[in-house]
């Protein structure tokens, strides 16, 4: 589910009587500091007209009780400070307009500066959501805020600017909100065309790219499975439109947005000893998303992956079957999106080099390694790719790199996508193969009599879980839409059922 913002109405009521100053409706700390931000940028906000002066709320002898509503919903961030203030200023007949139809966001600076603020996105698209037609927002969230086509997005600067704005509305200079554009695509340095030989590893990454299928890639230290990985962003498709909003949102939420919009599917590389918290979220400052929220849309590419800690490894078990993250604290709760394709890398041991005079791991530590990937991760990892060693005429300076192969494998991947984007168009939340559940494969997933009677001898002597075979048909159809076939012929759950076998 995309997360959104809620609603919070900002109200001000001011009494005759001695001195008071309260912000109520659940604020936490940051929300109680804007006391003496808002009234600092309230005193230093100064007019053209030098006989008009803002008179700030600690000044004034009256009691003054600023409330958000609704109360239950516990408030944070520095968000809020603009729409206090404004209502402050409203209520006490400093300034006037109309504020239906209009929501606030921002933090003040001591001088009055509007700063940027996170979840600029998530906040407009609640606005839109509830009928609001004029959002005010900083000037450096405003390309952000325009992604949500349907407001009026006004981009302020400081408190006097904002003010000026709401009070001379038909004079006021309207500033142009800047178009948000679709970079030029670059070619990565780590793409398809970098790397020698391994073929059948670049076959085995085109395939899962073209169906966001998960992929395991393992071999000896040095062969290439990290350059494989880094180059799977390289021919996956930009994201659609309503997925740039969803990537865009979760990164401008998390305060890792890097621009005004993502447009390219994220790639996320967490460290082997990052922690259960930092990979699918939570934490002691409160309820944030993790690696695996992150990568939405994209790929997580966990290196090294038996040496992450097991009960991190096995934490990945609910997203890659519900392509979702719940999480429960004491300090509440919350869903947060994780479809994204994993991409694992390990070595056949600890010292990498099993089954040569190299290696000098004992079978107890080979077992013991091998075990840190239970069962029920393993059968949700579609592909397993071996990435041998190769030979020094491969690597030869002299010898040619692939020509174009980035460039046609990006290609290949866009058909397939899509033929898939066009077969489940009428339906939610599914589109790639590997969003498929049981009804879909049956309905969308054609197999021709050859290829059912190969997948059920295949399931009877590799003793395939239901799980492991319902996955096997959604490779196998991802395999026919990069042949452009739309039965799924032998040939193509035969190469499927391959990548199925686990040799470590």
């Amino acid at each position: 589910m995309l997360p959104k913002g809620a609603v919070v109405s900002v109200e001000c009521d001011i009494v005759k009587g001695l001195h008071a100053f309260t912000i109520v409706g659940l604020p936490d700390k940051s929300v109680e500091e804007a006391k003496d931000r808002l009234a600092a940028a309230i005193k230093n906000t100064e007019f053209e007209d030098e006989e008009r002066a803002l008179e700030s709320p600690k000044r004034s002898n009256k009691k003054i009780v600023l409330s958000l509503a609704p109360a239950a919903l516990k408030k944070e961030g520095a968000v809020f400070d603009l729409p206090l203030a404004l209502s402050f200023l409203l209520a006490s007949e400093q300034i006037h307009f109309l504020p239906q139809g209009k929501m606030f966001a921002g933090e003040l600076a001591l001088d009055g500066v509007v700063r940027r603020i996170l979840g600029t996105l998530s906040i407009a698209s609640a606005a839109f959501d509830k009928g609001f037609t004029d959002i005010y927002v900083p000037e450096e969230n405003v390309a952000e805020a325009s992604l949500i086509s349907g407001l009026m997005v006004h981009p302020v600067a400081s408190l006097r600017d904002v003010i000026d704005q709401l009070e001379d509305i038909e004079s006021h200079m309207v500033r142009t909100v800047p178009n948000v554009e679709r970079p030029a695509r670059e070619e990565d340095d780590t793409a398809l065309d970098e790397i020698r030989g391994q073929e059948s590893a670049k076959r085995g990454l085109i395939i899962a790219s073209a169906g966001g299928h998960n992929l395991a890639l393992y071999g000896p230290p040095g062969t290439g499975k990290t350059l494989l990985a880094r180059a799977a962003v390289s021919i996956l498709p930009d994201l659609t439109e309503s997925e740039m909003i969803e990537v865009t949102t979760i990164h401008s939420l998390s305060g890792t947005l890097m621009g005004d919009a993502i447009f390219r599917p994220p790639f996320r590389s967490p460290h082997h000893t990052s922690s259960y918290a930092a990979l699918i979220g939570g934490g002691s400052s409160g309820i944030r998303p993790g690696e695996a929220t992150l990568s939405h849309r994209g790929v997580l590419f966990c290196d090294e992956f038996p040496e992450f800690h097991r009960d991190v490894i096995n934490a990945l078990r609910e997203p890659l079957e519900d392509r979702v993250v719940s999480i429960s604290r004491a300090k509440g709760s919350a869903t947060f999106p994780a479809n994204f394709m994993l991409i694992a890398a390990l070595n056949p041991c600890p010292c990498g080099f099993l089954g040569t005079k190299a290696c000098q791991c004992m079978p107890h530590i080979v077992e013991k390694y091998r075990r840190k990937i239970s069962g029920p991760v393993a059968d949700r990892i579609d592909m397993w790719v071996s990435v041998g060693h190769l030979s020094p005429e491969t690597l030869s300076t002299k010898a040619k790199r692939g020509g174009g192969e980035t460039k046609k494998a990006r290609e290949h991947v866009a058909r397939a996508r899509a033929r898939q984007y066009a077969r489940f168009e009428h339906l939610k939340n599914v589109s790639t193969n590997a969003d498929m559940g049981p009804k879909e494969i049956e309905s969308l997933a054609e197999l021709t009599p050859k290829a059912e009677e190969a997948l059920q001898g295949a399931a009877r002597s590799m003793k395939l879980s239901p799980r492991g075979y319902h996955r096997t048909i959604k490779l196998a159809r991802t395999i026919a839409d990069l042949a452009g076939s739309n039965p799924i012929e032998p040939s193509h759950m035969l190469e499927a059922l391959q990548y199925r076998a686990r040799e470590i």
